[in-house]
């Protein structure tokens, strides 16, 4: 079997080399003809993943055509905002019955829809499956133990993406709740922002443990409202990746909202990341999804109101620190069996 890894950024380039290294030839595709060349030229992708080798089981290409017309599994890993057009790109070379996952955590601005549901919408038929979970590429291309989650509702599928991606140092767990993983996903890349403006303000620990866990409970609040599973986001690809992007200088959204805390405004810290953060995206959607359901979710409101409606950070927190005290956790409470021990 050979796979195709189609975006070569970081996470695409990380996934291709776990692959590589099981011996599965994998053909990574990226749309840029000098990152190419240089990628040939020093073996290594010195653009997102520099000082780590490129496997010698994997075929750089920019031919989308020559990556995926022969591949029985198929990895999408481009932004969420070029997704849908590169998932409509790959479905005119693609064979039906192919296994495709998408590794992007994020959503559709114009429909909310989520990038599974686009490959389901994109390609010829095929079987989906997410791939989310506390997934840092720099560590993980370190060779740092590391977990993540498949989830697809073909068992097939997962037991495949679980062999041939596996390691000693990255395990891979298995899921049938394909909605609540990658919900899980795009979301908690809004908190990691949030996380980076209060590292960066000084605040402590105890309050990056506060940001943390309100962020769980307002993702979870969120999941139910869109007919999710809230206790998916107890797992791997809920709190074990909120924790990861809301704790690591690695994560591109916490180093955005640092570089914000900072100083500098959302396009100068976007440019001086020369990385996309998801989080600004995702937050967009959010929001105005929220607009309709009118959930209460003070701290994405507030980040809006800092990024896109310029309030005052200092006026933001102290009126998140003074708004209304809620429950802790909400859907434990909605779910405690009336003849639980008191």
């Amino acid at each position: 079997m050979s796979v195709a890894v189609i975006g070569a950024g970081n996470f695409g380039t990380v996934i291709a080399n776990n692959i590589a290294g099981n011996g599965t030839p994998t053909r990574l595709w990226m749309r840029d003809e000098e990152q190419l060349a240089d990628m040939r030229k020093h073996n290594e992708n010195r653009r997102y993943l520099p000082g780590h080798a490129i496997h010698r089981n994997i075929i750089p290409t920019t031919d989308l055509e020559q990556a995926v017309s022969s591949s029985e599994l198929v990895f999408v890993t481009v932004p969420s905002s070029s997704f849908r057009q590169v998932a409509r790109d790959i479905g005119i070379h693609l064979k039906n019955g192919t296994y495709a996952v998408s590794a992007t955590k994020g959503v559709e601005a114009e429909t909310f829809k989520l990038m599974s549901e686009i490959l389901a919408e994109e390609l010829p038929p095929s079987s989906v499956g997410v791939l989310s979970g506390p997934n840092l590429a720099e560590e993980i291309a370190a060779g740092k133990f590391a977990g993540t989650v498949i989830a697809s509702g073909d068992g097939m599928l997962r037991e495949l993406v679980q062999e041939r991606l596996s390691s000693a140092t990255f395990r891979v767990y298995s899921s049938e709740d394909v909605y609540g993983v990658e919900l899980g996903g795009a979301l908690k890349n809004i908190y990691a922002i949030i996380c980076g403006i209060a590292t960066a303000l000084d605040l402590g620990q105890n309050a990056i443990s506060l940001v943390i866990t309100r962020s769980l409970v307002e993702m979870s609040r969120f999941a139910e409202a869109m007919k999710g599973n809230p206790y998916t986001f107890l797992g791997l690809a809920g709190v074990g990746d909120l924790v990861a992007t809301c704790t690591s200088p690695h994560s591109r959204n916490y180093q955005l909202g640092y570089h914000i805390a900072s100083g500098l405004s959302l396009e100068d810290a976007m440019a001086r990341l020369g990385k996309l953060a998801e989080g600004v995206n995702t937050l967009k959607a959010v929001y105005q999804r929220n607009l309709e359901m009118r959930l209460y979710m003070p701290l994405a409101d507030a980040l809006y109101r800092v990024l896109f409606d310029e309030e005052d950070l200092q006026a933001t927190i102290v009126d998140l620190m003074t708004t209304e005290q809620k429950s802790d956790v909400e859907f434990a409470e909605q779910h405690t069996s009336t003849n639980a021990p008191r």
